[in-house]
């Protein structure tokens, strides 16, 4: 995480089939290059051209590890062990992304073949039990970061069911079957289908994962599709729950080569834990 003492730097990692550039400001991917099916390159991640404008707060969580509790705190209140804790109001009237207090947090990238990239989150409480439940949140346009809108992609996505949420995008506590609504992704679809179906501006909902395929212990929990490049992202996770979201307050960001984003201009998939009554 990060880490005010330490000058922000990026480094990077290359096997010649993929290109990684990550800085240890938030452990943040500020950029992902990758072929398409003509051998032409791009960098499929939104973001900016230095650390700068990371370090200023200007990016919506572009390509960080959220936490302490990533997505919304319900009210900015929550207790554990019998004690009621009470949060900053950061996204009002609720608590996002995070809690403050001491965690040590540690992020691993490796490339582990031509084509994957693994992470490894691990965080240990220094002084007191907290709850924790970290993200990376990665905005993803396959097509390329300077390409529009993602709506054509297609996707799947091993979950039958969602925890819906209210209009605050607080999870309101129950667990929604997916079939018959905009949020059935259960076979590949293209993003834009059913998106103008769905409450709010868009997708921002926690899928719950299904036991499908499993590999080295982790689960197939979605696959991402682009059609003009045929590239594609797959993920996989411990994790028993994944974040759906379509880059819905990106509007106006001045990204790399000062390009102006828009709404449903990127995916995110964030991996992560969630409570229910």
């Amino acid at each position: 995480m990060a880490d005010h003492t330490l000058k922000p730097e990026v480094f990077e990692l290359n096997n010649g089939s993929m290109q990684v550039k990550i800085t240890n400001y938030g452990a943040i991917i500020t950029s992902l290059s990758v072929p398409d099916k003509h051998g032409n390159w791009a960098d499929v991640v939104l973001g900016f051209d230095s650390v700068e404008p990371y370090v200023k707060g200007a990016a919506p969580f572009f390509g960080c590890i959220v936490g302490r509790v990533a997505n919304r705190i319900k009210d900015g209140k929550f207790s554990l062990d019998g004690v009621e804790y009470t949060l900053p109001i950061n996204k009002p009237p609720n608590s996002l992304h995070g809690y403050p207090g001491d965690v040590s947090v540690m992020a691993t990238y490796t490339l582990t073949s031509s084509t994957t990239m693994r992470l490894d989150m691990e965080a240990v409480p220094e002084n007191k039990p907290t709850p924790i439940s970290l993200a990376q949140h990665t905005y993803w346009n396959l097509a390329g970061h300077h390409s529009g809108n993602i709506l054509d992609h297609s996707i799947q996505i091993w979950g039958s069911h969602i925890t819906p949420v209210d209009q605050n995008t607080v999870p309101t506590g129950e667990i929604m079957p997916v079939k018959g609504t905009p949020f059935d992704f259960t076979t590949e679809k293209k993003i834009g289908a059913s998106i103008n179906e769905v409450p709010g501006l868009g997708y921002d909902h926690n899928y719950v994962l299904d036991c499908g395929e499993e590999k080295s212990g982790l689960k197939h929990a979605a696959k991402l599709k682009e059609p003009s490049t045929s590239r594609v992202l797959n993920l996989w996770t411990n994790a028993p729950g994944m974040q759906f979201y379509t880059g819905n307050y990106v509007n106006g960001v001045v990204g790399k080569g000062v390009q102006f984003m828009e709404s449903t201009q990127v995916s995110a998939w964030r991996r992560r834990g969630f409570l229910t009554p």
